[in-house]
């Protein structure tokens, strides 16, 4: 199979999984268009080729938040990606507190990869927190998503630096956006 193809397979795998899933916002958006933009923002911002990283970025969340087993990325998919994918998922038994500060301590040591990948979720969330929070969400709970995301994205600096400045940059419109509100 070629690594386009393999790709493609991975788009369709991660369109069947989370067909029936939203996005948090409030506009209720289809979740597939949330590793699309992971995988969009891998080749236009990060310049990223890899074609295992970005198979990885479609599946980014399939085992994580679908039925989806380890077993079936890696017959599918193969070793480096589903690493990555596990890499990228967390401990859904675990209270949620903890699987923020896990994210937190675990950046600094997953693959360079899957560095590349939660680049591009953080950049994607945040941009939603901005424009599209969930129903519910206040300034002060945007805020400390962000900054939060900060915390993860520190322990991923040196893998992709357009990415890191991106982000930066992302982060910045969010807290003058917070400040204003």
């Amino acid at each position: 199979m070629s690594n386009l193809s393999k790709l493609i397979e991975a788009i369709n795998f991660a369109a069947i999984k989370h067909r029936k899933q939203k996005r948090k916002g409030a506009d209720g958006e289809p979740y597939i268009n949330h590793p699309l933009e992971v995988l969009n923002l891998l080749t236009g911002v990060g310049n990223v080729t890899d074609f295992d990283v970005l198979t990885a970025a479609v599946l980014h969340d399939t085992i994580e938040d679908t039925d989806t087993t380890e077993k079936e990325i890696t017959e599918l998919f193969g070793n480096k990606v589903s690493k990555m994918v596990l890499e990228l998922t967390d401990d859904q038994s675990l209270p949620k507190a903890e699987r923020k500060q896990l994210q937190i301590e675990h950046a600094p040591n997953i693959s360079d990869g899957a560095k590349q990948i939660k680049l591009c979720d953080k950049i994607s969330n945040i941009g939603d927190i901005m424009e599209n929070p969930p129903d519910g969400w206040s300034k002060h709970r945007r805020r400390e998503y962000v900054e939060w995301g900060e915390q993860v994205v520190a322990g991923l600096r040196g893998a992709n630096v357009s990415l890191e400045k991106h982000f930066d940059e992302l982060a910045d419109r969010a807290h003058r956006k917070f400040e204003k509100m």
